[in-house]
């Protein structure tokens, strides 16, 4: 299971800033830390949000969108 969380490190401790379901309490868990930088993307926020699966799924339906644009409807 893959989780990305948002928490606040204060005094040595990594603090969740929500409830985190589907992790027993005392189970062991990897953590892969991201420094949030203020000139960062908006867009980045969302990074990690949809599965595999799903991007790929997203991106193969923008891809059949954009072979169905006629680029000569958009000339003057």
């Amino acid at each position: 299971m893959t989780k990305t969380i948002h928490a606040i490190y204060k005094q040595g401790l990594l603090k969740p800033l929500e409830p985190i379901e589907g992790i027993k309490e005392n189970a062991e868990v990897e953590i892969t830390i991201s420094v949030g930088d203020a000139g960062e993307s908006r867009i980045l926020k969302f990074a990690g949000i949809l599965s595999d699966d799903e991007a790929n799924r997203m991106l193969q339906t923008v891809e059949e969108e954009f072979e169905r644009i006629d680029m000569n409807e958009w000339k003057d």
